[in-house]
């Protein structure tokens, strides 16, 4: 069988990707997948440790952007869908996958030209709008969050939870102390620069933050070397990196994350069983990262603390507070392993699977 994903764009598009080829080549080892990105240095960097072959597709995002810019985006869009028509020839396409975002539309509406079977991962509580739009044309769509299955064909979706790397399911994680050493901050595949900030007047407002704990922050490219010589400036312990190679091993070693709230981060949080202070980006489309968190928190998993109340002592505040109550992170840690979903991604291709068979 020959696959053709269409993902790219950040990590909560990319990283399922991988997973779900990691998965496909699992169950059959003669599947080819063929990802379709946008050629950005980050994929590269992403799938560095993969034999996945990446095509680029010239697209950029619509929603959120200027008219002018919004104006530019559409109209790269026809030639996008004729590349993407040559390309799923080429790869003699089977199935193609939308992981959502902006790559998805032009590879979809390609596939649906050609009579190639369909299918779309939405990952958030409340999807995007290129999943919302591209729904009738997919066969089969596979959802993260209950939630989100009523914007959907009842006939078609399934909830299976987001898909993940292997890396994060074995082994299975240990039973957490309750006790914070470690703490790990990651606004993301790009990073975040008001968490980026408010991390660093967290720890310059708190002497125990600085003197008790190990941190571990991922700034992402643009804000690192701000980042790094504002804790140079302080005596605090910490590891200042642009992007986590290897973020499974860095999640399992934490004891608290500090974390934006994308559906496959908070999957891959959940995996670790690693409770977490959430903080959504106010701007995600639909406000689809506060839904996300929400559901963490109404969980007993995380904490989530809006960015509109965000401040270098009130995150302090919320990270001694909960140091203080070992017994609290016990059980929110626990929690987040009562969401673990490990099997996503089999489950995702096993379908796959019956689909193209069927046809």
């Amino acid at each position: 069988m020959n696959v053709v994903i269409a993902a790219g764009g950040t990590g909560g598009h990319f990283y399922p990707a991988i997973a779900l080829a990691e998965e496909f080549r699992r169950q059959d080892a003669d599947t080819t997948v063929t990802v379709i990105g946008t050629g950005r240095a980050l994929e590269q960097l992403m799938s560095a440790e993969t034999a996945i072959k990446i095509e680029p597709l010239q697209v950029r995002g619509v929603v959120g952007r200027g008219p002018l810019a919004s104006l530019r985006a559409l109209l790269l869009i026809p030639g996008a869908i004729g590349k993407a028509m040559r390309l799923l020839r080429s790869a003699r396409a089977d199935l193609v996958i939308g992981t959502g975002g902006y790559t998805s539309p032009p590879v979809v509406i390609a596939a649906w030209l050609l009579g190639i079977k369909r299918v779309l991962l939405e990952p958030n509580a409340i999807p995007g709008l290129a999943n919302r739009v591209l729904g009738p044309l997919a066969h089969r769509v596979f959802v993260s969050f209950e939630h989100a299955a009523s914007y959907f064909d009842p006939a078609k979706v399934e909830v299976v939870g987001a898909p993940i790397r292997k890396a994060f399911v074995d082994p299975p994680p240990a039973s957490h102390s309750g006790e914070v050493k470690t703490v790990l901050v990651c606004g993301g595949s790009q990073g975040a620069t008001a968490m980026n900030t408010a991390m660093v007047e967290a720890a310059k407002s708190s002497d125990r933050i600085r003197r008790d704990f190990i941190l571990i922050h991922q700034t992402g490219t643009a804000d690192v070397e701000r980042v790094r010589q504002a804790y140079a400036e302080m005596d605090a312990r910490v590891e200042v990196v642009p992007f986590v190679k290897d973020m499974p091993t860095v999640l399992r070693a934490a004891d608290l994350v500090i974390s934006r709230c994308g559906a496959l981060t908070l999957a891959e949080i959940a995996a670790c069983g690693k409770p977490a202070v959430l903080i959504p980006y106010p701007s995600s489309t639909h406000q689809h990262q506060e839904h996300n968190a929400r559901v963490i928190e109404q969980a007993g998993a995380g904490v989530m603390l809006k960015q509109s109340e965000l401040t270098g002592p009130r995150l302090a505040q919320v990270i001694e507070s909960l140091a203080d109550n070992p017994e609290r992170v016990r059980s929110m840690a626990e929690k987040s392993l009562g969401l673990r979903k490990i099997d996503s991604a089999e489950v995702m291709v096993r379908e796959c699977s019956t689909l193209v068979a069927n046809r």
